[in-house]
């Protein structure tokens, strides 16, 4: 047998309807706040990561599955989406074809680490991007906007944790107090935090080694460090939350993991999902779109992982259950049954048939094992007097109905 690469799955029959579930209320909760959706190709060139994403983070350094393909060229499967985004908004000069430049995107995403619950080499996302608008107003509606699509996948005990990482002015002051603050205590970290002080400080605070939790947590905060214009952008953003009575919390260690982030970041945070409780995460990335060689325009946005919303969808029996089963009873009936079920799936009726001409008994067992509300039968009789037998399942309850009428009989009884 040949298996399925490790750190990929195979999303089987039994928990598709949940991902439907996801994809549509995302859809519809994008649609309803005026985004447009795009479908941008899942292999990119490898330097607009490395431009995008940042040449310190895990994902470039580590994660990428970036390899030559035959014309010579350096090429990655996307391992996030926001670069793509804004790859696909300055090459098809979206700002000037689009009414507001808001858009989202679903799909796989590829990144190579260790596989755990929740989290794959192969995974799917959520991203929700706006560009060309500053103000803190957008960026509290963006958080309102991530609150209500975990609402109404019917998701509770969510949290909203919101921080500033300030701006390229304030940041470096920032930094520079963080590496002052752990003087000789860096030595004693982890690998990676000693890396991390080299590239971008701000990532320590991403540390998650036990060992190293004490001397994080006694380091400078940002918001302490902010400049007058992030400092009046951050309050501005937490009073428009205010005004949405949307709860949150600040946190001075939440900075993502990402480089281009600026000012506003937050996460939305789920107790039914361990350890790895992070639903969604975003902030404002306005040097982005200019990095990489589109005009001067703010952004922000937010990822929401697929797999981590199906995992803490409340446990609904959404299966996919057929509605019909049509049995053929004798010789004359047998091509005529697909004639039939061939209208009631024209008239909306999932519907099943059987293929081998088994007995009524068989038939019927099968049909109770799918689960169906109805079976119609059709028999030789029923063929020659121009109607069918319907029997209700639940009941056991059969009747009359003419052919012509069926779809009509059967609609008004589901």
């Amino acid at each position: 047998m040949i298996s399925a690469v490790r750190g990929t799955r195979d999303i089987l029959p039994d928990q598709v309807e949940r991902w439907r579930r996801v994809e549509e209320v995302a859809r519809r909760v994008c649609s309803r706040y005026g985004y447009y959706e795009l479908r941008t190709p899942i292999i990119e060139r490898e330097e607009l990561f490395s431009k995008g994403t940042g040449e310190s983070t895990d994902i470039v350094q580590k994660e990428m599955y970036a390899f030559d393909d035959k014309g010579g060229q350096r090429v990655t499967l996307r391992p996030e989406a926001t670069p793509s985004i804004v790859r696909a908004f300055v090459e098809h000069s979206l700002e000037q074809s689009l009414s507001v430049a808001k858009l989202f995107t679903l799909g796989p995403m590829f990144r190579y680490e260790r596989p755990q619950k929740g989290r794959y080499r192969q995974f799917h996302q959520l991203n929700v991007e706006v560009f060309g608008v500053a103000e803190a107003s957008l960026d509290a509606e963006v958080m309102e906007m991530a609150c209500t699509l975990v609402g109404e996948l019917g998701i509770d005990e969510s949290e909203l944790v919101i921080n500033s990482v300030g701006c390229p002015d304030c940041r470096p002051v920032f930094s520079e107090a963080l590496l002052n603050a752990l003087g000789g205590d860096l030595s004693k970290l982890c690998g990676d935090c000693q890396r991390r002080a080299k590239t971008n400080p701000l990532r320590i605070f991403d540390c998650k080694v036990e060992a190293d939790q004490s001397t994080i947590d006694r380091l400078p905060h940002s918001t302490d460090y902010l400049c007058d214009a992030c400092r009046g952008h951050f309050e501005a953003v937490q009073r428009h939350l205010r005004l949405y009575d949307q709860p949150f919390r600040l946190s001075h260690r939440l900075v993502r993991g990402l480089d281009y982030y600026t000012r506003t970041t937050f996460e939305l945070l789920s107790s039914k999902l361990g350890a790895q409780n992070a639903l969604l995460g975003g902030g404002r990335y306005d040097g982005l779109v200019k990095r990489l060689g589109g005009p001067d325009r703010p952004g922000i946005g937010f990822a929401a992982g697929l797999e981590r919303l199906v995992l803490a969808l409340p446990d609904v029996n959404d299966q996919m259950v057929p509605d019909v089963f049509v049995a053929a009873i004798g010789s004359l009936a047998q091509d005529a049954v697909f004639v039939l079920a061939r209208a009631l799936r024209a008239g909306g009726l999932r519907t099943l048939v059987d293929y081998e001409a088994r007995s009524a008994k068989a038939q019927m067992k099968r049909a109770n094992r799918a689960g169906v509300s109805h079976v119609v039968i059709l028999g030789d009789d029923e063929l020659a007097a121009g109607e069918v037998t319907v029997k209700t399942m639940a009941t056991g309850e059969q009747c009359k109905v003419a052919r012509d009428k069926i779809v009509d009989v059967l609609l008004s009884a589901s």
